[in-house]
């Protein structure tokens, strides 16, 4: 197959292009940063380039500014643009050619169902309403417009993606080896993790089932608090858990975001995945932890 990854430089963008370029697909990356694209890919920096004769057979589309900073109200204008103009591009891109893709993953995340504490949602679960719920939907139904033409979509909630080579283990691992590794605010706020290699694994089981469209939840089955995560994570680096940094203190440096992403979280299961049989690599956080840490000694 032909496959278009849109953000294909990124976190989760390179891993799709390294294990679809594996299964022999052709894949092509819409990318800004050329010099981050693997050899082994296509890379193009507009859209444009593909003409309405050229084949593509499924997209994935990836792209979008990085959550984890703080929201002024100029970066939540930038989070929205990043991803809401180039889903539209890719709406396009679709209208145009001739032969229609056969599937579009396009991704959104958890943000989607708002800060419901400790409430369990699956993909039916209705959501609260504040900026990160506003950004997905307006990003999923964007998304949802290739249906008009024939395409079949499946919209990835994304959890928080643990893996190598980047996502969260590779931001918090240096204060975590430094001994400053400590829960946040009280630590009951639920984390919804899910490691890179199942988010390859749903994407590749969406290309091969027909049978798969609408929304999945992309996550471990099993959430967990963060005082748990940062349990894990210091036993696993053989660190002691001890104190924690005040919610008030993480309210100040990062503002709306801090509150909304690191202090409140979300408990989210995948529950239409695992409805259709797929099945993780990686259900626990200790199975997670072990081989991403053991592979970033190597790197």
């Amino acid at each position: 197959m032909r496959i278009l990854i849109t953000g294909g430089t990124g976190f989760i963008g390179k891993a799709c292009t390294k294990f679809l370029t594996a299964k022999e697909h052709e894949v092509i990356i819409l990318t800004k940063n050329k010099d981050k694209a693997p050899l082994y890919a296509k890379v193009i920096s507009e859209i444009d380039e593909i003409k309405k004769n050229d084949k593509i057979d499924v997209i994935i589309n990836l792209a979008g500014a990085p959550i984890d900073k703080r929201w002024t109200a100029e970066y939540k204008n930038e989070l929205i643009s990043s991803r809401v103009d180039i889903t539209g591009q890719v709406i396009s891109l679709i209208e145009r050619l001739k032969t229609k893709p056969k599937l579009l993953i396009s991704a959104s995340a958890i943000g989607y169902y708002g800060c419901q504490g400790g409430e369990k949602l699956v993909e039916k679960s209705a959501p609260v309403t504040n900026f990160t719920h506003e950004l997905c939907k307006t990003w999923e139904d964007e998304a949802l417009k290739a249906e008009n033409y024939g395409v079949r979509v499946c919209i990835a909630r994304l959890g928080v993606v643990f893996g190598i080579g980047g996502g969260m283990i590779e931001k918090l691992l240096p204060s975590f080896k430094s001994g400053l590794g400590k829960k946040l605010g009280d630590g009951s706020q639920y984390l919804s993790w899910v490691h890179l290699h199942d988010v390859v694994r749903a994407f590749n089981f969406f290309i091969k089932n027909d049978s798969c469209s609408g929304t999945y939840n992309i996550t471990a089955p099993n959430p967990i608090t963060n005082e748990q995560f940062t349990t894990a994570m210091n036993d696993s680096l053989n660190l002691p858990t001890f104190l924690f940094i005040p919610a008030v203190l993480i309210k100040l440096i990062y503002g709306e975001m801090g509150e909304t992403l690191l202090l409140k979280g979300q408990y989210v299961t995948p529950k239409k995945l695992l409805d259709e049989d797929f099945r993780f690599k990686f259900n626990t956080i200790e199975e997670a932890l072990s081989q991403v840490l053991e592979n970033q000694k190597q790197l």
